[in-house]
Parts: C-alpha cells; structure tokens; sequence
C-alpha cells in the first residue's frame, strides 16, 4: 500500500473538471486507489464518490494505492493535482459551404 496527501490547488474546489480528470487517471491502472477527504472515502474511479467528497480549496486529500502498480498509479493521480486548472475547450472553427467561401460557424 502507498499513501501521499496533496492539497485541492483550484479554486472552486475539487469540481466536476478535475474530478473527471482523476477518474479517467485512475482508470488506467489495475491498483485500487481511494481518495479520502473530511472522514469520506472515495474510489477514485467514481466521479460520484469523487463529488461526494465535498472537497473545496486548499482541502488536504490523502491518495492510497493498492495493487501491483501501486506507486506509478499514486504519483499519476497526485500529479494531477499538481498540474493546475484544466485546459479549456479550445474554440473550433468549421468551414461551410464550397471552399470556405466566408460561410464560417463557431462551436
């Protein structure tokens, strides 16, 4: 079993965006990870039990890992909480019409 602790670095808190984030993290590896937070556990392939755990800035979080890629699933899972807000959907440009005559939409 391996544990670290980090803290919640966005300012609405652990929300849907980085919960998200975690889960898609947390899936790729055969380990059990649990985030625990405020007395709560959460399977941190969950985004229920993620949201569940009503984690706002700057709460402490402790990561445990268990399983044979215990330590790589741990530090992929911490570094998400170290590599800050989550990109914002870039705008998308789509040409329509023949040849792009100016016929433009934004998504």
């Amino acid at each position: 079993m391996k544990k670290a602790e980090v803290v919640v670095p966005w300012s609405d808190g652990l929300h849907m965006r980085p919960a998200a984030r975690l889960v898609l993290m947390a899936r790729r590896f055969s380990s059990s990870i649990r985030l625990k937070a405020h007395g709560k556990v959460a399977d941190a392939g969950s985004i229920v039990g993620i949201m569940l755990l009503c984690a706002s800035f700057g709460t402490t979080i402790e990561i445990e890992a268990v399983g044979e890629d215990e330590a790589v699933a741990l530090g992929a899972v911490a570094q998400v909480f170290e590599a800050g807000p989550p990109a914002l959907v870039p705008e998308v440009r789509i040409e329509t019409g023949a040849e792009g005559a100016g016929n433009e939409s934004t998504m």
